[in-house]
């Protein structure tokens, strides 16, 4: 990613993709906390840093937050900074690695032995023969579908060497293959789920093993993972993969942090959750109070992350105050408007996006937004609106809204509010007739 200069960058310095370690230098924005807390010394990730260097603290995270709100960046500073003071972080995409619209409980297990491993092959970590055998033969021995040929030699072959480079390789191989399986396999996913279903604590045990030898050698930092994308799961599949196998995911010896769907925090089942996981909340960057008035310093900090990726010139007067008001704070809505009103900019040939440009994202953002309700919902939204915005008796409903990113959440004083485009639908449509902005 190159810093904008010109409009011809702006797409590529808009990626909806979250900043990586190698970018933070040039593009992070600091001190964007105090706005999504409003409170400069409160911060759920530094809240799981502290927790991750603490062997004493529980080991098991979930973070919650709206998609776009910039928890993958903030998750990638946190780890940059635990590299910095030696630790090991390994950061697993599930949306990569598995299908989001099928995955259980047991792909997780499986995924965090692939990460331990390739930490350890990292440090080149001392593990003993017979964890690693003991790994090989987990996976081989006992199966009834067979994995492939090519997967039952790999596991000889792991067994059977003696070099230390020489049984990753093989090991981390034959993980590969299992990935591509749980992805697009059926018959050799439900075995391996088996598997994993009917020897959980032998498999946990391995798992502490290798993490055990990782914080040995690094004089006792314990490893940590990071499960990004499950934040995007709908509710059922977040419950089926979480709730029923709580206390095997947040039993580890190592820190583990979860992203998970803020929407589900309103169901009565997450209580449950809280007694087993340290459970954190990235808020949205406020641009308005609770009353309907403009929070300046919020629509500041959102100024400051463009300018730290592109010219202002580059729009005109206006346009960034426009897309950032109908953007409600997502991050991820406005880079996508930003995106989109580059792109035609360019297509006339401007040097500069203009306040049309802008308006024909917003109107294409709206569009998709509204898609996702129908008119039977709009009393309930409608009531948010207001003026009913802490209080929401209707939770079911509320986590359809935030699901589907209709209505957004501010901490602080935990509060809702619906999404600005959703709110200039309304008024277009007569459904309100007040002169708010």
């Amino acid at each position: 990613m190159r810093y904008a200069t010109q409009l011809s960058e702006m797409i590529n310095a808009f990626s909806p993709a979250p900043l990586q370690i190698e970018q933070m230098n040039k593009f992070y924005c600091e001190d964007t906390m105090e706005y999504r807390t409003s409170d400069k010394y409160n911060s759920p990730i530094e809240d799981i840093f502290d927790s991750c260097q603490n062997e004493e603290e529980c080991a098991a995270f979930l973070l919650l937050g709206h998609r776009g709100c910039g928890k993958s960046t903030e998750l990638n500073r946190m780890s940059e900074r635990l590299v910095d003071k030696g630790y090991y972080v390994k950061t697993v995409h599930c949306g990569m690695d598995l299908d989001l619209f099928n995955i259980v409980h047991s792909d997780l297990f499986i995924l965090m032995g692939e990460a331990l491993l390739q930490i350890a092959q990292k440090l080149q970590c001392k593990i003993e023969k017979k964890v690693l055998e003991q790994i090989t033969t987990f996976w081989y021995e006992g199966t009834e579908t067979v994995i492939s040929q090519e997967a039952e030699e790999l596991c000889a072959e792991a067994g059977a060497s003696v070099e230390l480079k020489g049984i990753f390789t093989n090991i981390l191989t034959l993980f590969g293959k299992i990935k591509t399986d749980l992805k697009f396999n059926e018959e050799t996913r439900r075995e391996y789920r088996r598997k994993i279903n009917v020897r959980t604590s032998e498999w946990i045990e391995i798992l502490s093993l290798v993490s055990e030898e990782i914080t040995k050698q690094t004089e006792g930092k314990r490893p940590i993972i990071i499960f990004e994308d499950l934040d995007k799961l709908n509710p059922e599949d977040a419950w089926k993969v979480f709730y029923n196998y709580v206390s095997s995911l947040s039993g580890m010896k190592f820190p583990v942090i979860y992203t998970f769907p803020i929407g589900l925090s309103y169901d009565a089942r997450f209580s449950a959750m809280e007694s087993y996981f340290v459970t954190k909340t990235l808020p949205m960057i406020k641009i308005e109070t609770i009353t309907g008035q403009p929070f300046q310093d919020g629509i500041n900090i959102i100024c400051k992350i463009v300018e730290k990726r592109a010219k202002l010139e580059l729009f005109e007067a206006d346009v960034l105050k426009n897309l950032i008001q109908y953007t409600g704070g997502s991050l991820r809505d406005l880079f996508y408007t930003i995106n989109s009103s580059a792109k035609r900019a360019l297509r006339r040939n401007s040097e500069t996006i203009s306040m049309e440009d802008a308006e024909r994202a917003l109107e294409e953002l709206k569009t998709n937004l509204t898609r996702r309700i129908e008119e039977k919902e709009y009393d309930f939204l409608l009531n948010i609106y207001n003026g009913n915005k802490e209080r929401i008796e209707n939770k079911e409903m509320l986590l359809e809204m935030l699901q589907a990113s209709v209505v957004l959440e501010y901490n602080g004083k935990r509060w809702h509010n619906v999404h600005p485009l959703v709110i200039k639908f309304f008024k277009e449509q007569g459904l309100i007739t007040d002169d708010r902005e």
